[in-house]
């Protein structure tokens, strides 16, 4: 059954009309989650059934490695553990992850001088099969399922440029951007979409007019030019684009977007119930999420849904047998999470203090740790999932079907 057409703006205009009361289209939202939540989930405690629980397990943990720099001005080689993993991905049967070590969103040294985040390549029970230092902070992970490469992206703030890896034979190419970027930040997620790389752009206005500006893009259409290794692009759309809201009380009309945060993104699983096969951004400062219809195409069409939290990576479970995989950037560990999902369980790694109304000193009262929600894709509410095991603050998320 496909309900995606839900965040199209005629069709979503028909809808409006028909429910004449707020009371009747919360009811069919509210019967919609039937189709998203896990296996004897609630909704808002409606339901008789018992929430799942899931069992965390620590695969992977950065203390018990080691990368190799030389410290700015010194040509004396050091070794220190990995810390800080961000983004996750994987090719096949392994998994990918970066440590960022400690490097600034600029790419400034760390305190001890590592210039230098690590690419570690590992196997699902947590057994490390290849590492690569790359220079800059790793912000975006992601794989080429076509090429058979990762593609990171370094310093999401400023200064940044990105990286193509090749497992196979443990190639590293380095690409600098064919031009500044307009939005005077930097680049953080990728995505693969049809063939076209998708990356977000990451904290608008660093160097330049704060955000939201209409001619900041958003996200950036990249192609690579293996011969001169730059990377070309054009905008996919801008921080204040036109958009249909998807729920709340503009539900169905169009609104001006006022991004300040672009950050993850994704691909929408096509079996999902609503925005199947579209591609999305998650603007976690505005904890908001854009979903995009046809992208990079005259039918090109923006959903924007808002959230009750702020969040920074979404998984989908697409398969009854598989596991999630998440990042703990704090303990500097890759976490396991083991139970039955249903297929189109739309997990986030919630981050309170990622919000723009976060206080300064986080976690403070109201602004909790970051914790694992699922998300309603139809109203936007995220529920915090119960989970038992290792302790587990994530930041990366991914689904990998067994």
């Amino acid at each position: 059954m496909t309900m995606h057409v839900l965040g199209r703006p005629g069709i979503a205009r028909r809808l409006a009309k028909t429910f004449a009361t707020v009371g009747a289209v919360t009811a069919v939202l509210v019967g919609m989650t039937a189709f998203t939540l896990p296996a004897g989930a609630t909704t808002h405690g409606t339901a008789h059934q018992p929430t799942p629980t899931y069992t965390v397990r620590t695969i992977l943990s950065g203390h018990s490695l080691h990368h190799w720099y030389t410290k700015a001005g010194s040509k004396v080689r050091r070794s220190e553990p990995l810390t800080k993993p961000d983004d996750i991905t994987r090719i096949g049967g392994d998994l990918f992850t970066a440590f960022q070590n400690g490097v600034g969103p600029q790419g400034q040294a760390s305190p001890d001088g590592n210039r230098d985040s690590t690419v570690v390549e590992f196997t699902r029970s947590g057994r490390v099969v290849a590492q690569w230092d790359i220079v800059g902070k790793c912000d975006g992970l992601t794989a080429n399922p076509s090429a058979g490469l990762v593609v990171a992206t370094v310093n999401e703030d400023a200064n940044s440029s990105l990286y193509t890896i090749d497992p196979s034979n443990g190639q590293v190419v380095h690409y600098s951007y064919s031009r500044p970027l307009p939005h005077k930040g930097g680049t953080d997620a990728i995505s693969f979409f049809n063939g076209l790389m998708l990356i977000s752009a990451s904290a608008p206005g660093t160097t330049g007019a704060p955000a939201p500006k209409p001619f900041y893009p958003a996200v950036y259409v990249v192609a690579l030019n293996q011969a001169k290794h730059l990377a070309l692009f054009h905008a996919l759309f801008f921080d204040e684009s036109r958009a249909t809201a998807a729920n709340g009380p503009h539900f169905g009309h169009p609104v001006k977007l006022g991004l300040t945060d672009p950050d993850s993104n994704q691909v929408v699983p096509g079996f999902e119930p609503r925005f199947a096969g579209d591609f999305m951004l998650t603007s976690q400062g505005d904890k908001q999420q854009i979903y995009v219809n046809a992208p990079n195409s005259k039918h090109q069409h923006l959903s924007v849904l808002n959230l009750s939290q702020s969040v920074d990576d979404t998984a989908w479970s697409t398969s009854w047998r598989g596991a999630f995989y998440a990042t703990d950037n704090g303990a500097d560990t890759v976490d396991v999470i083991i139970g039955s999902f249903w297929p189109g369980t739309a997990f986030v790694a919630v981050t309170p203090c990622g919000a723009n109304n976060a206080p300064a000193t986080c976690p403070a009262r109201g602004f909790p740790g970051n914790y694992l929600g699922h998300l309603n894709m139809f109203n936007g509410q995220i529920l915090k999932v119960s989970l038992r095991g290792a302790s587990l603050h994530p930041q990366g998320l991914i689904f990998a079907a067994s």
